[in-house]
């Protein structure tokens, strides 16, 4: 990995700590507690389960650190990721995982406390995770087969982080956070270019700068 790669993930790195510091401000708050068992703005998860899915973005990147990749796993791009990915599709059919909410509900079980108790721990082994060396560094993905370079599946996270806190927030009745620049401006450039492939040069373009052409939904998902 040339100096350029290193600098991208060091401020990668950066930002998944302040993105996670940020959500877990979020998860702390008494209205999330209280509403835990509650149904949450994402239908098939409690307020509690979307929590848990929330805070375990960053818990996906220490267990990726912690285990090397297999060597005969394929190598992709963060774009190749998201067009091979089965819950792409079938979220642009209107499609949820009920499989993957009631992971999360009923991981939600042991409470908000030790959810996020748990989140807490993950962000301060992160620092020592990510110093330790790793070659090739690259991150895999169980669930999906292949691995990713680790600046790329950490955008990954912090997407989800994003993302995941507007719905958590919405769903107990908090203002969306805000987050850094250095969080916020991946997060963009990554749902840009998965809605660039979706929905083509001409589309993007109107909805973002000529509303009175646009034609209509751009969403990446």
């Amino acid at each position: 990995m040339g100096l350029g790669g290193a600098s991208r993930r060091a401020d990668l790195v950066a930002a998944l700590e302040s993105c996670t510091g940020v959500v877990i401000g979020l998860a702390e708050r008494a209205e999330v507690r209280e509403a835990w068992e509650r149904e949450s703005a994402c239908v098939g998860m409690t307020v509690g389960g979307l929590t848990h899915h929330l805070l375990a973005q960053t818990a996906h990147v220490a267990a990726g650190l912690r285990a090397p990749a297999p060597t005969d796993a394929p190598v992709i791009g963060l774009l190749d990721h998201y067009a091979r990915a089965p819950w792409v599709a079938a979220s642009r059919s209107g499609e949820t995982d009920p499989s993957q909410d009631a992971k999360d509900n009923a991981a939600a079980a042991v409470g908000h406390e030790a959810v996020v108790g748990r989140a807490r721990q993950v962000l301060a082994d992160l620092p020592a995770l990510v110093a330790a060396p790793r070659d090739p560094d690259v991150i895999h993905i169980p669930w999906q087969g292949w691995s990713l370079p680790t600046p790329d599946f950490v955008t990954t996270r912090l997407m989800e982080m994003v993302v995941h806190g507007d719905d958590l927030a919405v769903s107990v009745g908090l203002p969306t956070p805000e987050h850094d620049p250095a969080v916020v401006s991946p997060v963009l450039a990554l749902l840009t270019e998965v809605s660039l492939r979706r929905h083509g040069q001409v589309a993007l373009v109107r909805a973002l700068s000529r509303p009175q052409r646009s034609t209509g939904d751009v969403s990446a998902f």
